[in-house]
């Protein structure tokens, strides 16, 4: 742990590369969005997890909301969401969430949630209503769902793809060679199962992962992950550069070359993924209204 701490703060002090800095411009909008979310009680993934894209999606206006409390149940190294015992569940936020969306004038929505191994669906029954309330209240949006993995457990699935979210998104987050440094209490094979049974529940639905790079994975080892996806009619992957989002976070390998991820884009479009996103600062909801525009105009072609 000592000598990651030492790593990461090496990293801090050595300048980032020229296509990783990003001017903070935290305006008008910026600032009423925090008030407004306050004010809702609402917790973003964006604040607790220090977005390095915060303030470009909060100027939009647009925020991934993160559900069932700030405090996740596990301790993955690479995650800046604090770690512990939640509180218990806030029934109120599904119908908040929604009227936030409404106020906001929202076209798509993504929600997500802290990991909630303490519940006995893992949260599932949450999700879905969550989803039913901004299609009851704003019913041209789109959803998108960024779930946990639930332990694995199919009908936790299911009760979440029968709200009929438009997007199912579940990351992998890295190779499965470094599941046991990064993400100990999660599994490869369980991720990758949960993106295949939701396409088994219900074709028509999106399914979506991402993962980061520059974490200490090979070239070979993230081809491998897209072909892996592809296998389980993965239909979109976002890759992203990792940040550590503290010195006691797993330790940055490298900073990844904007051309390598070019590179991941069009191995991933030969392997056959139907839409892969690939840069040093995307991130799993990284302009999703946008994506959600595109694969509408697929869908119609």
């Amino acid at each position: 742990m000592k000598d990651n701490i030492l790593k990461n703060s090496e990293l801090c002090r050595r300048p980032l590369p020229p296509w990783l800095r990003k001017r903070f411009r935290e305006t008008e909008q910026v600032l009423r969005l925090k008030r407004e979310l306050r004010r809702a009680k609402l917790h973003t993934v964006c604040q607790s997890a220090g977005c390095p894209n915060i303030a470009e999606c909060f100027e939009k206006p647009t925020a991934t909301f993160m559900i069932l409390g700030d405090v996740c149940t596990r301790s993955c190294r690479f995650c800046g969401v604090k770690k512990g015992k939640p509180k218990s569940v806030d029934h109120g936020e599904p119908e908040r969430i929604a009227e936030m969306a409404r106020i906001l004038g929202l076209k798509h929505i993504v929600i997500t949630s802290v990991t909630r191994d303490d519940l006995e669906d893992g949260g599932a029954e949450h999700f879905a209503r969550c989803v039913n309330e901004i299609h009851h209240t704003c019913p041209e949006a789109t959803v998108e769902v960024l779930i946990p993995d639930f332990m694995g457990k199919t009908d936790s699935l299911a009760v979440v793809m029968n709200s009929r979210p438009d997007i199912l998104n579940h990351n992998v987050e890295t190779v499965p060679r470094l599941y046991s440094k990064i993400r100990p209490e999660a599994d490869f094979k369980r991720s990758l199962n949960i993106l295949k049974e939701s396409k088994e529940i219900n074709p028509e639905i999106i399914t979506k992962s991402g993962l980061m790079v520059g974490i200490g994975e090979s070239r070979d080892e993230v081809i491998s992950v897209m072909k892996l996806l592809h296998d389980v009619e993965c239909d979109v992957v976002t890759i992203g550069q990792y940040l550590a989002p503290s010195t006691k976070s797993y330790p940055v390998h490298e900073y990844i070359d904007p051309a390598v991820f070019s590179e991941y884009e069009n191995i991933g479009k030969q392997i056959g993924i139907r839409w892969i996103y690939a840069g040093p600062y995307v991130r799993s909801s990284y302009n999703a209204e946008e994506l959600m525009k595109e694969l509408k105009e697929i869908r119609v072609e």
